[in-house]
């Protein structure tokens, strides 16, 4: 299982949600009110802010046409008039001077594809004077449907806040996750080293679901590994992206029996043990996997069903965290600057970089992470799928709340605030090695732990921060790695504890090089386990 985790990690990432330019066409016929998504250019058309405010224009249907040219349309029927066609055959500032000549008030564009924003250059944009709308084409039909005998549509596009509550939802989450795993990671050490070293040596050999990152080379090739894994991921994600599911599920449910077996037992829960022939089976634990299992098979099952999914993904997901700062820990600070300084730097290339590489302009990690259905921004234009229904295979890599202010304001999509597990996990072991090595030096005031999580707490508040003035997503780790490296290594020099907190102090893991060549019978007898 720890093998499985370990590649499932492998495919970590981080991204966070972005604004988009939406806007809500509100169709009535009476009493009879309908509501549609449309995508506009913030810059190019002046739309009110609230329905009340917005002014009604009676509706004349011409998606029969494309209205590159005037010659199809009678002289003066669009006067004072909204007008709907179809997109395609010409630009949109050719339809939108058009329709404009003709004396149209709105022009909206019905499109069967995925919605792009509306663009023109500087040039056209100073010629256009009237809204210009993208809607889907279904959505037109639906209203021909339900308003048979003509409509009134007002056009409006809700303020969205600069900040959002649910970052604070997803700080406290991401804060707890990183502290609670880094105590349960010095909890582990503590136990062990209260069990002894023979208890210790036997542990190790019969539990291989810990692993420890000690050497630089095994730190190079996980990055790599990584790297390789995010690519395969941009080229064949629709093949790969189930198979990373199916780990999730796996992982994740493995890990939440981890997590509530060992709040059981802290909690002084009795296993309640029942003989079956030779063998005892614990009540507990096939209870608490009962519940793992099942809470996994309902998120694979509904996966894609964004309006309460994301409650169990994250569940999951913390358990995930939780479990993997436990089981996965780093022998020293000097591979903890090793790895935090390669996948600070893998976080910036394959944001920041990528877009000049690739054919559409796009960041690999954000198009991997969001998922190729999921909409987004692509060269400065907001994508928003064509079916509202169809659902798209999303990698399980991120935490999710959704914003309170696209719920409240009933906009396109369901949008979300995101956190990668990898802003979580990539910082923590560095979190879990200071409050092991607490344990190490015997620190009680746990100054070391302490520190570095309020450090990330830190850092994590200054992403949210410049993500929400620049209005784009942040690579996490640009600022998380500098905030908990720099102060983990203060606080270790003001100790003038700094050489054994780089090389690590009562670290059982040995490189594979210091390991002795005798047997255990040849260096004084064996041990029995």
């Amino acid at each position: 299982m720890a093998v499985t985790v370990l590649i499932f990690v492998l495919l970590v990432l981080f991204c966070s949600q972005i604004d988009g330019q939406e806007a809500v066409l509100r169709v009535s016929n009476g009493s009879t009110v309908r509501q549609y998504c449309l995508l506009v250019n913030s810059s190019w058309s002046n739309i009110s802010e609230s329905p009340s405010a917005a002014v009604g224009y009676p509706l004349v249907n011409l998606t029969s046409s494309h209205l590159c040219t005037a010659g199809q349309v009678t002289p003066g029927s669009l006067k004072g008039k909204a007008v709907v066609v179809m997109g395609g055959d010409c630009v949109v500032s050719q339809k939108a001077l058009v329709a404009q000549d003709l004396g149209a008030s709105v022009l909206l564009i019905a499109s069967v594809t995925d919605l792009v924003t509306p663009s023109a250059n500087d040039s056209e944009y100073s010629k256009v004077k009237i809204p210009v709308a993208m809607l889907r084409y279904r959505d037109i039909l639906d209203a021909m449907r339900v308003f048979p005998q003509g409509m009134e549509v007002r056009l409006y596009a809700p303020p969205v806040p600069p900040f959002d509550g649910s970052i604070i939802i997803m700080l406290l989450i991401a804060v707890f996750t990183v502290t609670m795993g880094g105590f349960w990671s010095g909890a582990a050490e503590k136990a062990k080293q209260a069990a002894g070293p023979a208890s210790e040596e036997c542990e190790g050999r019969s539990d291989s679901s810990e692993l420890s990152l000690y050497s630089p080379l095994k730190v190079l090739l996980f990055v790599a590994m990584m790297c390789v894994m995010l690519v395969l991921m941009y080229f064949f994600y629709k093949w790969l992206v189930y198979v990373i599911i199916v780990i999730f599920c796996l992982a994740s449910a493995s890990a939440l029996y981890n997590c509530l077996d060992s709040l059981m037992t802290a909690l002084g829960c009795g296993t309640l043990s029942v003989s079956c022939g030779e063998r005892s089976v614990s009540v507990r634990s096939l209870l608490i996997a009962a519940v793992c299992i099942t809470l996994s098979v309902i998120w694979g099952v509904y996966r894609n069903d964004d309006r309460w999914i994301w409650v169990l993904q994250d569940l999951l997901g913390v358990a995930f965290c939780l479990n993997f700062l436990k089981t996965i820990s780093l022998s020293n600070f000097k591979i903890c600057v090793i790895l935090l300084s390669l996948l600070l730097l893998y976080d910036v290339f394959f944001v920041f970089i990528t877009p000049f590489l690739t054919p559409n302009g796009e960041s690999i990690m954000v198009q991997v992470a969001l998922g190729p259905g999921a909409g987004g921004k692509g060269d400065g234009k907001l994508v928003i799928p064509a079916d509202p229904s169809s659902s798209y295979e999303k990698l399980p890599v991120v935490m999710r709340i959704p914003q309170f202010s696209a719920l409240a304001q009933n906009m396109c999509m369901m949008q979300f605030s995101i956190l990668g597990y990898g802003d979580i996990i990539i910082p923590g072991l560095l979190v879990a090695y200071c409050s092991r090595f607490d344990v190490w030096m015997g620190n009680s005031r746990r100054t070391y732990f302490i520190s570095c999580a309020v450090a990330y707490a830190v850092g994590l508040v200054v992403t949210f921060a410049v993500m929400l003035l620049s209005k784009m997503g942040q690579p996490a780790l640009l600022y998380l790695v500098p905030c908990t490296l720099l102060s983990s290594a203060i606080i270790a020099s003001v100790r003038k504890e700094l050489r054994l907190f780089w090389s690590g102090t009562n670290n059982p893991v040995l490189d594979e090089a210091q390991k002795p060549l005798l047997s255990d019978g040849a260096a004084g007898g064996v041990r029995s386990c």
